[in-house]
């Protein structure tokens, strides 16, 4: 790639040929749901991809972010046993009846007493990115976006932000 192509944007799939001037797009949306649950994973991959296509971008970049530090969003298969796994998991690792600084009114003002949700959403982590092709996330054959309420039931958002051509 010479450059000029670096300078023009993206280069063309496959032919190093530069993107058309104004090809690149960026579009935004956030994405809400209301969960029923303490803890709850829900598979997101079907809402995603829909603001991936009605976005108009067939090839490039979705970053996905959480807008809150008590939920959490990753990829996994998607598959009952499994999803109970993860959740066990986490009850495991952090644990919610454990003693936690933010939950004793002596340290903190919190009184949602939600110290391990905050864990947990820094462990799964908050925010994600992956290649779109053909209007569409690329995937691997079992890989599935998953949204982590550790603090519910809330109203949540996640904003979505695909930019490419």
């Amino acid at each position: 790639m010479t450059l000029s192509q670096l300078d023009s944007g993206i280069a063309a799939e496959g032919n190093g040929e530069p993107a058309p001037q104004g090809g690149y797009k960026v579009a935004s949306k956030i994405v809400d749901w209301i969960t029923g649950d303490r803890m709850q994973l829900l598979n997101i991959t079907d809402r995603v991809n829909d603001v991936v296509r009605k976005s108009g971008i067939r090839d490039g970049i979705v970053h996905l972010q959480s807008l809150h530090t008590t939920t959490g969003v990753f990829l996994s298969e998607w598959q009952d046993a499994l999803i109970d796994d993860v959740k066990a998991f986490l009850d495991d690792v952090i644990q919610r009846e454990r003693y936690y600084r933010h939950n004793d009114p002596l340290h903190s003002d919190c009184e949602r007493q939600n110290a391990d949700s905050h864990l947990r959403g820094m462990v799964m982590g908050q925010t994600l990115s992956l290649q779109v092709r053909n209007a569409k996330v690329l995937l691997g054959t079992w890989q599935s976006i998953v949204f982590a309420e550790f603090d519910g039931p809330r109203s949540r958002s996640l904003a979505v932000q695909i930019c490419g051509v």
